[in-house]
């Protein structure tokens, strides 16, 4: 299908009756082929009651008593529907429940038993809202009713009918091999489903080259369809003569692009003085949002991608290349969204205006070419000095409100500079005016809200006690003694703290990266909610990135909003008209900028993309992190049989986890490896203790451990450790440590007193 049951539902609201030609148009059904799949997907949704029709349009039915999540699996058949709600409670589902759903699928579920004490509630699938799996990794087999795919992924419980194509005419060359499958037909009734093989990896995971692997696992697209990159073409011939006249001419500016490896260039400075102590800073960003047209191909693929994926070794755009003239590029005009800030030495935002401008770039500077003229020492690096100097400032003054920064973001690859902490998703260089897109978002967002206007925010919530306890004790066995300011609650001046008084330690790297594993992960949300990293309370909002998310695309289109069709007074008969781009609107309008029908039509938007963007964002950052994960383990897979250091950052009745200093990569001791002792493991003190030999092993403690076996596939390390641990002292032994499971290797000898 060209589209799935849920992005279908998020177009349906209960108080709205939606036609079919509207939903034609936005989802991209152009051919009589899938117009007739949605004329036959309304019709069932209507049949089921999830859609009320009249007079031929289609809306939303009242609550259903139908739960939203997504299905989490065991190799052992069981599984739970986990709701993206927090605190809601995850069902469980019995595989004779799950109604051809598969791990990753997201389902409709209805509670058949409430839960009950410590038990889960019970329930079953009655609509699969969005299949997880459109291809699988798998192993191909011959049986007597043809040839078969064994997923690789042991969540997957079905095998697969293969069916010949152009790649492979022939099975039976790919028996035994490890091939990606593409799903043509999902289980029907009693039948299997049915795939093709769309590309030979080898004979096995370890050896398959790692961006096939992390490709073919996440279904990432690595090239555009040839009607994407033709529309692409088109668009920018039509956009290199686009009248602009309409636009504030800022082209008078000297105006600089400034990029790193691995960004666009899609934000450009200027830099003005006022007074001796007063300067006009330009932040310029392409006005993608404006030029994009809505709902047509390019901005279709654009949603569906949420977002860029950059690495050194991996690069999928946002958009084709063709689309140059979105790129703020020296020697012709650009269409951008201007922001012209009266700033202080000291960082101090004194007034701001907005536009929809006209500017031409007078030049893209590398952060090479940054380095070498301040180098150079001579009047030439001034202005460069004095936007440093900014973005200093007010990354000095986001830091005295508690913001945490990252010194080492290269060695992290962590992304999206601009927003200090975000998951990991492209891999720019973190540079000086790093700060200053960051002011832009903020300031932007802070003036959307002010105004009462709906926009996508960037949220983070605060991250679990429990998790930050956890990492300090940690610390305090490593002879680091972290601490809470107040020991209820975390709070970023804490991590911030943290993150400095890491840096002083030979393990800093690695520590700190366990750190802000604690930390919740950003997303996206209707609502200005707090922004734990950034230390924000007012709502931060992405604007500065259109090339490379989706979400600013959709915020720089509701600032166009503001600005061209925005209420600049109070009503027809008042006189006064005020700038709603202009910082001191914000003292002056008490009223709705927007009308009551643009109101709900953004209101309406915003709640169809978040549940879309936010899973886009973890899907795209699950494939990074795996890429990242994928290569660190098979650095350790060449170490098989070496003796290496590591840290015990976790410990559980089964054994203990062991960080590989030299790797950032986490392996497992398993209790069966303990030949020399019976060990008890107490679960509040995070220990696993020899009943003979005192021999302790808790978190923080150094190990030498041997590298026996690893599955680069799913990432699992082996480990047995051969020294290290600690000696248990007489209250360790004696204390009010709760003593749970006995973790007893087969082979060790009984001791005494049993």
């Amino acid at each position: 299908m060209h589209f799935t049951i849920a992005s279908l539902l998020a177009n349906f609201s209960e108080d709205k009756f939606v036609a079919p030609k509207v939903l034609e148009k936005k989802l991209g059904c152009d051919d009589p082929e899938s117009q007739r799949e949605l004329e036959i997907a309304l019709d069932a949704l209507e049949r089921i009651g999830l859609l009320i029709k009249e007079r031929g349009k289609y809306r939303r039915a009242g609550d259903e008593g139908l739960i939203e999540g997504r299905l989490r699996c065991s190799s052992k058949g069981f599984c739970f529907a986990i709701q993206e709600t927090e605190g809601a409670e995850d069902i469980f589902i019995r595989e004779h429940q799950l109604s051809t759903a598969w791990n990753g699928d997201r389902v409709l579920v209805r509670v058949t038993r409430e839960g009950r004490r410590k038990k889960s509630p019970e329930g079953e699938v009655k609509l699969i809202l969005e299949r997880g799996n459109p291809s699988v990794i798998a192993r191909v087999k011959q049986t007597e009713d043809g040839f078969r795919a064994i997923p690789l992924d042991d969540r997957l419980l079905f095998e697969i009918a293969l069916e010949p194509n152009d790649l492979v005419p022939d099975l039976s060359t790919v028996v035994d091999q490890l091939v990606h499958v593409n799903i043509r037909r999902y289980p029907l009734g009693g039948y299997l489903p049915i795939g093709e093989i769309g590309q030979i990896l080898g004979t096995d995971a370890q050896s398959a080259p790692v961006l096939d692997l992390i490709c073919c696992k996440h279904n990432l697209m690595r090239q555009f369809s040839p009607a994407v990159r033709t529309a692409a073409a088109t668009l920018n011939a039509q956009l290199a003569d686009l009248d602009l006249s309409d636009r504030q001419d800022l082209r008078e500016l000297v105006t600089i692009t400034l990029v790193a490896p691995g960004q666009e260039p899609q934000v450009a400075f200027s830099l003005d003085p006022l007074t001796p102590n007063l300067w006009q800073l330009g932040i310029h960003i392409s006005d993608v949002g404006g030029l994009l047209p809505r709902d047509e191909l390019l901005d279709r693929t654009a949603r569906r991608l949420g977002m860029t994926l950059a690495t050194p070794e991996l690069s999928l755009p946002l958009l084709p290349q063709e689309l140059e003239m979105l790129r703020l590029l020296p020697g012709s005009d650009r269409a951008a969204i201007s922001l012209l800030i009266a700033i202080d030495n000291s960082g101090t935002v004194q007034s701001y205006k907005m536009y929809r401008s006209r500017i031409r770039v007078d030049a893209c500077v590398t952060s090479e070419q940054v380095a070498a003229t301040l180098a150079l020492g001579d009047s030439s690096g001034d202005w460069l000095r004095a936007l440093i100097h900014l973005a200093q400032a007010v990354s000095q003054q986001r830091q005295q409100r508690g913001s945490i920064e990252i010194p080492f973001a290269d060695a992290l690859s962590l992304a999206y500079a601009d927003e200090g902490l975000a998951p990991a998703i492209s891999l720019p260089q973190v540079t000086p005016w790093t700060s200053l897109v960051v002011l832009a978002n903020e300031l932007i967002a802070r003036h959307l809200r002010k105004l009462g206007v709906p926009a996508l925010y960037r949220i983070q919530p605060v991250p679990e006690l429990y998790a930050v306890q956890d990492f300090l004790k940690l610390c305090q066995n490593l002879g680091l003694p972290l601490s809470l300011e107040n020991p209820s609650q975390v709070t970023p001046r804490d991590c911030q703290r943290f993150m400095a008084q890491l840096a002083t330690s030979d393990l800093a790297p690695l520590l700190q990266e366990l750190l802000l594993d604690k930390l919740k992960p950003a997303s996206d949300a209707s609502v200005p909610l707090p922004h734990f990293s950034l230390a924000t309370g007012e709502g931060y909002g992405h604007f500065c990135s259109p090339l490379q998310r989706y979400t600013d695309i959709v915020n720089q289109r509701i600032l166009h909003l503001l600005l061209t069709e925005g209420r600049d007074r109070r009503g027809p008969r008042a006189k006064e008209r005020v700038n709603l781009g202009d910082s001191a609107c914000l003292e002056q309008v008490n009223w709705s900028v927007f009308t009551t029908d643009v109101q709900r039509e953004v209101d309406t938007l915003l709640n169809e993309l978040v549940p879309h963007l936010q899973e886009r964002e973890r899907q795209t950052y699950t494939a990074w992190k795996d890429l990242v994960g994928l290569q660190r383990v098979r650095q350790v897979q060449a170490c098989i049989g070496e003796v290496r250091p590591g840290i015990i950052t976790g410990v559980q009745s089964y054994g203990f986890f062991v960080e590989l200093i030299d790797f950032n990569v986490e392996g497992l001791v398993h209790v069966s490896s303990l030949k020399d002792d019976w060990y008890d493991y107490r679960a509040l003190a995070q220990t696993l203790t020899g009943r003979r030999n005192r021999l302790r092993y808790r978190l923080g403690d150094r190990v030498e451990v041997l590298i026996k076996n690893v599955d680069s596939y799913r990432q699992q390390v082996d480990l047995m450790v051969i020294s290290g641990g600690s000696q248990a002292s007489e209250e360790d032994l004696n204390g009010s440590g709760d003593v749970g499971e006995t973790a007893i290797p087969p082979e060790a000898e009984a001791p005494d007193d049993l």
